[in-house]
Protein backbone atom coordinates (compact mmCIF):
# COMPACT_ATOMS: atom_id res chain seq x y z
CA UNK A 1 0.00 0.00 0.00
CA UNK A 2 1.40 3.21 -0.71
CA UNK A 3 2.11 5.78 1.60
CA UNK A 4 -0.47 8.87 1.87
CA UNK A 5 2.37 10.92 2.56
CA UNK A 6 3.95 9.86 0.00
CA UNK A 7 1.22 9.99 -2.34
CA UNK A 8 0.97 13.50 -1.40
CA UNK A 9 4.34 14.44 -2.21
CA UNK A 10 4.77 13.00 -5.21
CA UNK A 11 1.04 14.16 -6.37
CA UNK A 12 0.32 15.65 -9.98
CA UNK A 13 1.25 19.37 -10.48
CA UNK A 14 -2.10 19.72 -12.37
CA UNK A 15 -4.42 22.68 -10.74
CA UNK A 16 -6.72 20.85 -8.21
CA UNK A 17 -9.75 21.40 -7.41
CA UNK A 18 -11.97 24.39 -6.50
CA UNK A 19 -11.76 25.63 -2.84
CA UNK A 20 -14.41 24.26 -0.42
CA UNK A 21 -17.12 25.94 0.09
CA UNK A 22 -17.61 25.98 4.59
CA UNK A 23 -19.93 28.62 5.55
CA UNK A 24 -21.27 26.75 8.97
CA UNK A 25 -19.39 24.64 11.22
CA UNK A 26 -20.91 21.94 10.10
CA UNK A 27 -20.15 22.11 6.67
CA UNK A 28 -16.10 22.97 8.02
CA UNK A 29 -15.86 19.13 9.82
CA UNK A 30 -17.39 17.74 6.95
CA UNK A 31 -14.83 19.07 4.95
CA UNK A 32 -12.32 18.62 7.17
CA UNK A 33 -13.23 14.41 7.90
CA UNK A 34 -14.10 13.83 3.83
CA UNK A 35 -10.25 15.04 3.87
CA UNK A 36 -9.35 12.99 6.65
CA UNK A 37 -10.63 9.93 4.87
CA UNK A 38 -8.93 10.81 1.31
CA UNK A 39 -5.41 11.44 3.66
CA UNK A 40 -6.37 8.13 5.64
CA UNK A 41 -6.92 6.02 2.21
CA UNK A 42 -3.72 6.83 0.26
CA UNK A 43 -5.79 9.51 -2.28
CA UNK A 44 -5.32 12.91 -1.69
CA UNK A 45 -6.03 15.37 -4.30
CA UNK A 46 -3.70 18.00 -5.16
CA UNK A 47 -3.75 21.20 -2.77
CA UNK A 48 -4.49 24.88 -4.55
CA UNK A 49 -1.88 27.37 -4.43
CA UNK A 50 -2.49 29.59 -0.86
CA UNK A 51 -3.49 32.88 -3.28
CA UNK A 52 -6.27 31.19 -3.96
CA UNK A 53 -7.46 29.89 -0.72
CA UNK A 54 -9.05 31.63 2.20
CA UNK A 55 -8.97 29.14 5.78
CA UNK A 56 -12.06 27.63 6.94
CA UNK A 57 -11.00 25.69 9.94
CA UNK A 58 -8.69 26.87 12.95
CA UNK A 59 -6.58 23.80 14.00
CA UNK A 60 -5.86 23.66 18.15
CA UNK A 61 -2.60 20.79 17.84
CA UNK A 62 0.31 19.19 19.07
CA UNK A 63 3.81 20.32 17.59
CA UNK A 64 4.57 16.28 17.24
CA UNK A 65 5.68 16.38 13.72
CA UNK A 66 3.63 12.96 12.78
CA UNK A 67 0.45 15.70 13.31
CA UNK A 68 0.80 18.20 10.19
CA UNK A 69 -2.53 19.23 10.07
CA UNK A 70 -2.71 20.25 5.82
CA UNK A 71 -1.73 16.33 5.23
CA UNK A 72 -4.05 14.61 7.62
CA UNK A 73 -7.01 17.03 6.24
CA UNK A 74 -5.19 16.87 2.87
CA UNK A 75 -6.03 20.42 2.57
CA UNK A 76 -3.47 23.28 0.73
CA UNK A 77 -1.72 25.96 2.14
CA UNK A 78 -4.09 28.72 3.25
CA UNK A 79 -7.16 26.32 3.56
CA UNK A 80 -6.00 26.26 7.53
CA UNK A 81 -5.07 28.55 10.85
CA UNK A 82 -3.20 26.03 12.49
CA UNK A 83 -2.04 26.83 16.34
CA UNK A 84 0.22 23.97 17.64
CA UNK A 85 1.88 23.82 21.48
CA UNK A 86 3.03 20.27 22.89
CA UNK A 87 -0.26 18.47 23.75
CA UNK A 88 -2.17 21.03 22.61
CA UNK A 89 -1.68 23.18 26.00
CA UNK A 90 -3.92 26.81 25.61
CA UNK A 91 -1.96 29.93 26.31
CA UNK A 92 -3.12 33.24 25.58
CA UNK A 93 -0.54 33.18 22.58
CA UNK A 94 -3.20 30.01 21.29
CA UNK A 95 -6.19 31.87 22.62
CA UNK A 96 -5.33 34.57 20.51
CA UNK A 97 -4.79 33.28 17.87
CA UNK A 98 -7.50 31.16 17.72
CA UNK A 99 -9.53 34.45 18.28
CA UNK A 100 -8.23 36.05 15.91
CA UNK A 101 -9.12 33.15 13.54
CA UNK A 102 -12.99 33.23 14.51
CA UNK A 103 -13.67 36.97 14.93
CA UNK A 104 -11.61 38.79 12.66
CA UNK A 105 -11.53 36.32 9.54
CA UNK A 106 -14.86 34.46 10.29
CA UNK A 107 -13.14 31.08 10.31
CA UNK A 108 -16.54 28.92 11.61
CA UNK A 109 -14.92 25.96 12.98
CA UNK A 110 -12.45 25.37 15.97
CA UNK A 111 -11.46 21.61 16.14
CA UNK A 112 -8.67 20.57 19.12
CA UNK A 113 -6.88 17.56 17.48
CA UNK A 114 -5.05 15.47 20.12
CA UNK A 115 -3.26 12.23 18.99
CA UNK A 116 -2.45 8.49 20.32
CA UNK A 117 1.26 8.14 22.08
CA UNK A 118 1.57 11.86 22.68
CA UNK A 119 5.19 12.67 24.10
CA UNK A 120 3.32 15.57 26.54
CA UNK A 121 0.93 12.88 27.84
CA UNK A 122 4.19 10.63 28.46
CA UNK A 123 6.17 13.15 30.29
CA UNK A 124 2.82 14.08 32.48
CA UNK A 125 2.01 10.56 33.56
CA UNK A 126 5.53 10.08 34.55
CA UNK A 127 5.17 13.36 36.51
CA UNK A 128 2.26 11.82 37.98
CA UNK A 129 3.67 8.58 38.93
CA UNK A 130 6.71 9.17 40.48
CA UNK A 131 5.90 12.74 41.78
CA UNK A 132 9.55 13.75 39.79
CA UNK A 133 10.17 17.32 39.11
CA UNK A 134 9.66 18.93 35.81
CA UNK A 135 12.35 20.61 34.02
CA UNK A 136 12.02 24.32 32.90
CA UNK A 137 9.13 25.60 30.75
CA UNK A 138 8.28 22.10 30.88
CA UNK A 139 6.41 22.37 33.98
CA UNK A 140 3.80 24.75 32.46
CA UNK A 141 3.22 21.58 29.93
CA UNK A 142 2.39 18.98 32.92
CA UNK A 143 0.45 21.34 34.76
CA UNK A 144 -2.11 21.84 32.54
CA UNK A 145 -2.36 17.75 31.57
CA UNK A 146 -2.01 16.57 34.91
CA UNK A 147 -5.65 17.39 35.91
CA UNK A 148 -6.81 15.00 33.28
CA UNK A 149 -4.16 12.25 33.84
CA UNK A 150 -5.22 12.18 37.42
CA UNK A 151 -8.86 12.17 36.85
CA UNK A 152 -8.81 9.40 34.17
CA UNK A 153 -6.11 6.96 36.64
CA UNK A 154 -8.38 4.71 37.82
CA UNK A 155 -9.98 3.90 34.42
CA UNK A 156 -9.13 0.17 33.48
CA UNK A 157 -6.74 0.50 29.95
CA UNK A 158 -4.79 2.36 28.61
CA UNK A 159 -4.05 5.23 30.52
CA UNK A 160 -2.28 7.44 28.46
CA UNK A 161 -4.93 7.10 25.89
CA UNK A 162 -7.46 8.20 28.50
CA UNK A 163 -5.34 11.09 29.42
CA UNK A 164 -5.12 12.60 25.82
CA UNK A 165 -8.59 11.81 25.30
CA UNK A 166 -9.61 14.07 28.86
CA UNK A 167 -7.02 16.83 28.07
CA UNK A 168 -8.42 17.14 24.35
CA UNK A 169 -12.44 17.00 25.14
CA UNK A 170 -10.84 19.83 27.97
CA UNK A 171 -9.17 21.89 25.80
CA UNK A 172 -12.65 21.77 23.48
CA UNK A 173 -14.79 22.99 26.57
CA UNK A 174 -12.52 25.64 27.15
CA UNK A 175 -13.00 27.00 24.22
CA UNK A 176 -16.45 26.36 23.87
CA UNK A 177 -17.06 27.96 26.74
CA UNK A 178 -15.27 31.81 25.87
CA UNK A 179 -17.62 33.87 24.85
CA UNK A 180 -14.79 35.14 22.04
CA UNK A 181 -15.75 32.46 20.15
CA UNK A 182 -19.36 31.85 20.00
CA UNK A 183 -19.95 32.68 16.85
CA UNK A 184 -17.51 29.37 15.81
CA UNK A 185 -18.46 25.72 16.53
CA UNK A 186 -15.89 23.87 18.43
CA UNK A 187 -14.82 20.00 18.21
CA UNK A 188 -12.59 17.49 19.37
CA UNK A 189 -10.63 14.89 17.44
CA UNK A 190 -8.40 12.09 18.20
CA UNK A 191 -5.45 11.45 14.99
CA UNK A 192 -3.95 7.90 15.20
CA UNK A 193 -0.62 8.15 13.31
CA UNK A 194 -0.46 4.57 12.40
CA UNK A 195 -3.84 4.65 10.47
CA UNK A 196 -3.78 8.15 9.76
CA UNK A 197 -7.55 8.33 10.76
CA UNK A 198 -9.03 11.04 12.90
CA UNK A 199 -12.05 10.03 15.09
CA UNK A 200 -14.32 12.99 16.53
CA UNK A 201 -14.09 12.51 20.51
CA UNK A 202 -17.92 12.79 22.66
Amino acid sequence: MVSPRRTFLTAATAAGPAAPVADSPAAALDELLAGNARYAAGRPRRPLPAARRHPFAVIVGCVDAREPAELVFDQGLGDLLCTRTAGQVLDEAVLGSVQYGVQELGIRLVLVLGHERCGAVAATLEHVRTGAAVPGHLELLVDEIAPAARRTRVRPGNWAEHTMRAHTAWVRDVIRADPAFGSAGVEAARFDPGTGVVRLLP
